[in-house]
């Protein structure tokens, strides 16, 4: 199942050029997703060619217990630049892959129509789906635009729970950007349970981004949230720490045909 958006319809090249497994790992030891924001050259990084991807995220807490799954929260950030500090070419699609560790809970949790905050400002966004938030960031794009250069833009993130598609949840994102004119995002990302090494499948399509002419160079967020349905406290997001390692599997894939794939790894620790 795709993830599918608002506003924009687009798709992939099915010629995509393979550029090969690259994989992304991190050095085990203390290098929490704070520890990575205070030191971006710890940082992941990976190139093709002249298209170069930084990545790194973490949990807390790192502590978790053999069996039963336990709340965490998620921070995570990505960059997307070229070495000639030139535009990069546009990502259209994502695809992430999460450890069979980790668990999502929705029970009792409100969730947000994409109806309700499509053409919203963040704050607007957030007023009316507040109760169903569960994460936030920034998101970042660069553009070069005639007869005003290089644009840099930043908008900020937000992360709403869903309604479910069959035994398919959703996320929606939400974002807007005001340099030319205001223009709304909203990102329907489905989360697909699956068997085997990893529980759980995303895949979705970047919009054009001021109408194509910008490319997405930044993503960062974090993702939780603790609340109490039907008397009890539940978490979005759960993990546990069977076999010492959680695990994300990443897949990317560019307008210029460049596709990165690759693995982050991060430590975890039994409780005792």
């Amino acid at each position: 199942m795709k993830g599918r958006y608002l506003r924009h319809v687009t798709g992939v090249d099915g010629a995509m050029r393979r550029v090969g497994l690259l994989r992304l790992v991190t050095l085990v030891g203390a290098c929490a997703a704070l520890a990575a924001a205070a030191a971006p050259a710890n940082a992941a990084r990976i190139s093709v060619g002249k298209l170069i991807l930084r990545a790194d995220g973490g949990f807390e807490p790192r502590q978790l217990p053999r069996r039963t799954y336990v709340p965490i929260r998620f921070e995570g950030h990505g960059n997307i630049e070229m070495r000639d500090g030139s535009v990069p070419p546009a990502l259209q699609r994502v695809r992430l892959d999460f450890d069979r560790d980790g668990k999502l809970t929705t029970t009792g949790l409100p969730t947000c129509q994409a109806s309700q905050i499509e053409g919203t400002t963040t704050k607007q966004a957030r007023s009316r789906c507040g109760d169903a938030q569960v994460g936030s960031g920034k998101v970042g794009a660069t553009a070069a635009l005639p007869f005003l250069g290089r644009v840099n833009v930043r908008a900020p993130l937000t992360l709403f729970n869903g309604p479910k598609q069959g035994h398919t949840w959703t996320v929606l994102a939400h974002a807007q950007t005001d340099l030319l004119l205001p223009e709304t995002y909203v990102v329907t990302i489905p989360v697909e349970p699956r068997r085997g090494a990893y529980a759980y499948r995303s895949t979705f399509d970047i919009p054009p981004i001021l109408g194509g002419l910008a490319s997405l160079t930044h993503l960062s967020g974090k993702v939780g949230r603790i609340y109490t349905a039907g008397g009890r406290e539940h978490s979005f997001i759960s993990a546990r720490c069977s076999d010492g390692i959680l695990q994300t599997q990443g897949f990317a894939s560019f307008a210029d045909g460049t596709v990165m794939s690759g693995s982050l790894f991060k430590p975890c620790s039994v409780q005792r």
